[in-house]
């Protein structure tokens, strides 16, 4: 059963404390690496072999292989696919930016450009674990689409007869994936940021994973560039005294379902509605298809947080900067400004967080484990870089040229002096 915690009777250090039962999988994960590294195909093959069950012959989807998926995806699901892909595009669409120049003074033009990565890969967890995520090829590719990425690579473990999920591949179809290798874990990721003879390298991983996933993301940082290590999922409801108990379980349930490791928490200002919580949590855990998991969830690291008032809960929601936050309030737009961290903010009591994981538009690839502190959701930023521009005539760096000689004197950098006021005559070459 879920815990009901007092704010102020109970040790902030329980009020606040997050999930930690991972298995330090750094040196399995980094053997992993190496040997994709060393053996390139041969070692995708014996590692899906091991670890996915499923003798590969092909590494990659062919287009044969998208069409038989194709046909098996019926139209009422590929016409969701097609809303939701609307919805995401329109939403990301807003964040594309270009680039500016500036020539404010004379003879000085500097400016910044906005560049597409060439090639991103993408990871999907598979359907192995009973749970395809097509909305997760959609929320990590859409974005890189739009932003004009050269290449999407896609990697997502097969299941044993060797098939992709047909949802998923009708996603990536949707979404505008150019290749899809029937790869997981951290050989998939090692695949990615150093190449084999089939899959090629990339200029940034993004998508969820499990431990060895992560763990592989964080290896391999440097060789390549990563959108964030996640963390189980987790939601945080604050609510007053009239929100619907069982919108508010379901809602914290919808979470649970994921991982035994994600986290539920309400936080509210009514012990009655805790409690009602807390009974409806346990009447809605057996009709779950997958109960085991959202048990084990609530039961480790679930928590209802009985606050003061409402000026309080929102103080915890802020401490705990969760990934996902429901505000089931009457007024939820007139407390918006005052939450400064969480991934993703759901407003009013008909917004139940399931909205924004499908159909919304709004990514849902968003910082876990408190970092919505200082990072944000994945966008099209997370598919560009930036580079800038200098430019100078002869008679604009000469006037310049004594201010930098003189900056480069005091951090004793005479190369750089010389550099600049060599152009002016002033010195011999």
């Amino acid at each position: 059963m879920i815990r009901i915690m007092k704010y102020g009777e109970e040790p902030n250090s329980a009020i606040f404390e997050r999930s930690t039962a991972t298995a330090d999988v750094s040196g399995a994960v980094a053997e992993i690496i190496q040997a994709v590294r060393a053996e390139g195909d041969k070692a995708l093959r014996r590692f899906e072999e091991k670890f996915d069950h499923v003798k590969l012959v092909g590494l990659e989807v062919t287009p044969d292989e998208l069409e038989a998926a194709m046909a098996k995806v019926s139209p009422e699901f590929l016409g969701v696919l097609e809303r939701a892909g609307a919805n995401i595009r329109a939403y990301h669409a807003k964040q594309l930016r270009s680039g500016y120049v500036m020539t404010q003074q004379p003879g000085l033009v500097v400016g910044q450009r906005v560049i597409p990565l060439e090639r991103v890969g993408i990871c999907v967890p598979g359907s192995g674990s009973g749970t395809p995520l097509a909305s997760t090829v959609l929320m990590n590719a859409i974005p890189a689409s739009l932003a004009g990425c050269g290449e999407i690579c896609m990697v997502t473990p097969a299941l044993p007869d060797g098939t992709i999920s047909p949802a998923i591949l009708a996603a990536a179809k949707v979404a505008g994936v150019d290749r899809v290798f029937k790869l997981g874990g951290a050989q998939a990721v090692a695949a990615l940021a150093y190449g084999t003879e089939t899959v090629p390298r990339v200029d940034k991983i993004v998508g969820p994973g499990g431990a060895f996933v992560a763990e592989a993301k964080k290896q391999v940082f440097g060789q390549v560039a990563i959108d964030m290590i996640a963390g189980p999922s987790e939601i945080l409801v604050v609510s007053d005294a009239k929100s619907d108990p069982r919108y508010l379980a379901a809602d914290m349930l919808s979470q649970a379902e994921h991982d035994k490791n994600a986290a539920a928490v309400l936080v509210t200002d009514s012990p009655a509605l805790a409690e009602a919580v807390q009974r409806e949590i346990e009447a809605q855990l057996p009709g779950l298809a997958r109960e085991e998991i959202a048990r084990a969830s609530i039961e480790n690291n679930g928590k209802i947080i009985v606050a003061e008032d409402l000026k309080a809960a929102i103080a915890i929601a802020n401490e705990i900067a969760p990934e996902h936050l429901e505000l089931c309030l009457d007024d939820p737009f007139d407390h918006l400004a005052e939450i400064r961290h969480a991934g993703s903010v759901f407003l009013g009591r008909s917004c139940p967080e399931a909205m924004g994981d499908y159909m919304a538009g709004p990514n849902h690839t968003l910082p876990t484990g408190g970092t919505a502190r200082f990072s944000s959701p994945l966008s099209v930023d997370d598919f560009v870089k930036k580079s800038q521009y200098i430019y100078y005539t002869r008679e604009a760096q000469a006037a310049a040229a004594a201010d930098v000689a003189r900056f480069a004197e005091v951090e004793g950098l005479t190369g750089h002096a010389r550099s600049a006021v060599i152009r002016t005559g002033d010195i011999e070459p």
